[in-house]
């Protein structure tokens, strides 16, 4: 189910108003309305789904309790540490990346003369968010076996946990110090928490369907015919995606998190308004929070962090975003995607600037950016949106030959839309997206900031209209889902 569908639309008020007004005596009662809301949700995309949700849950379930009763046993615990990790690693190695490494091995031999076939690989789907909600079931068993929680002895809330709807699917990942804790405690209905839970909604719907879904024809066709177009177009193509995957993916974390709001929960920020970083090292503190903080607690700390050499240091950079970037695809464009962000990010490493704006926004005290606020914004936004050419591309050559076109002969054109609409218009409504969100940028939990209260009808009645407006029956799924 997609969250920009009209079955969504009727969905959430239903399990709503089941949760708050008919099942909202006792806590069990409600996670287990939870459960069913959320496998019936994650089951419409393909039945067969839910049982490996539902397994990943038992296995992680004992797999805890298991961890934390041999507390005096480092071996043992070590050992039950080794299952979680080979079952939910292997389920992302089975389904996600088993083709690619037997498509890659083939390949090679091919390089090497020898002759390969494809007897070896599988036709299988990949499941709706199966690198979420495995990262979040292993961050359970992580968290046990190093001592920062205790295991859970209710089932039907460590269930809930894992399947929870609003984020089951592309994030943000969780981690059970945080909504476990939630879904085993009393729910108390907040009107103040609810309204702030549309507004998220209302937010993130807008960002999804007239941001990213009315610019996404247009950069589907430059990508997939950029032989045919100028470099001018083809960098055009680059910062629309660009705007495009930002809208997409942070509109999805707007409405998940505003989605659990109306059922008493806080999810963490996914997303502080990346556009307006200064450095890479910021960006990566502003966008898709949540896994850049599953890979630092669970991989980069452990590897030595920054508490070691500088070379070690910059060794365990390298590795996290090769694996960030190997997460996000079975594809090496993913790969080379993450290996540029480590070039971006040591230079500022290595300079000690990799934490200098992690507590405060661009223009902390004025209106307006100054003039070196502005170039860094800009230099940040070229190295992320060039970096997206590999992120977009179907493989390497195709990646490579769109930026050779790009460099080979430069030249201008006026763009065409695809479905002869005024380029103008959307223009004008990246320009004015980028103002508001720069206006807002103090806080991402809030759109809608306005104290003068018809201020704020004005803002709600605008988007609802461009969501009208711009809204297409053949609703896109996010693009995060396939990963």
């Amino acid at each position: 189910m997609l969250f920009n569908s009209f079955e969504y639309l009727f969905f959430l008020p239903a399990v709503y108003i089941l949760y708050w007004f008919v099942f909202n005596k006792k806590i069990n009662v409600q996670n287990s309305l939870l459960i069913l809301a959320s496998y019936f949700f994650y089951g419409l995309w393909d039945v067969r789904f839910l049982l490996l949700i539902l397994l990943s849950t038992l296995v992680d379930f004992y797999v805890g309790q298991k961890i934390f009763s041999q507390s005096e046993n480092q071996k043992s615990r070590k050992l039950w540490l080794w299952v979680s990790l080979f079952f939910n690693l292997g389920l992302l190695g089975v389904f996600k990346y088993y083709n690619f490494f037997i498509d890659s091995f083939s390949d090679m031999l091919t390089m090497f003369g020898f002759q390969a076939n494809d007897q070896w690989t599988l036709t299988i789907i990949l499941p709706v968010g199966i690198s979420f909600y495995t990262f979040q079931t292993l961050s359970y068993s992580l968290d046990i076996y190093y001592k920062k929680l205790k295991p859970t002895q209710d089932f039907i809330a460590f269930t809930a946990f894992v399947s929870f709807f609003p984020q089951l699917v592309a994030g943000p990942i969780e981690r059970a110090s945080n909504l476990l804790n939630q879904i085993t405690s009393k729910r108390v209905f907040n009107l103040n928490q609810a309204k702030d839970g549309f507004k998220l909604i209302l937010w993130g719907l807008f960002k999804k369907i007239v941001i990213a879904d009315s610019i996404a024809p247009i950069v589907d066709d430059i990508f997939s015919n950029y032989g045919d177009y100028s470099a001018s177009t083809l960098i055009l193509g680059v910062v629309l995606f660009s705007f495009q995957v930002y809208g997409d993916f942070s509109g999805y974390s707007d409405i998940a998190i505003g989605s659990a709001k109306l059922f008493g929960f806080e999810l963490m920020s996914n997303f502080k308004f990346p556009n307006f970083s200064r450095n890479v090292a910021e960006y990566w503190q502003r966008w898709h929070i949540s896994l850049s903080t599953w890979f630092r607690h669970y991989m980069y700390i452990p590897l030595g962090g920054s508490k070691v050499s500088k070379l070690l240091s910059v060794r365990n950079i390298i590795i996290i975003f090769l694996v960030s970037g190997f997460w996000h695809g079975a594809n090496w464009t993913f790969i080379f995607w993450g290996a540029l962000h480590a070039v971006f990010y040591i230079p500022v490493f290595l300079m000690g600037r990799n934490r200098l704006y992690a507590n405060n926004v661009v223009a902390e005290n004025s209106w307006l950016p100054n003039l070196k606020e502005i170039a860094q914004i800009l230099l940040t936004f070229t190295l992320v949106s060039f970096s997206r050419i590999f992120f977009r591309s179907k493989d390497i050559s195709t990646a490579f030959g769109y930026i050779e076109k790009i460099l080979a002969n430069f030249s201008f054109e006026n763009y065409l839309h695809p479905e002869g609409y005024r380029m103008v218009d959307y223009y004008i409504l990246l320009a004015v997206f980028v103002v508001y969100e720069f206006i807002i940028r103090r806080n991402e939990r809030n759109p809608f900031p306005f104290k003068i209260r018809g201020v704020r009808i004005l803002a709600y009645s605008l988007v609802i209209f461009a969501m009208f407006l711009f809204y297409d029956d053949s609703s896109r799924a996010f693009i995060y889902f396939q990963f």
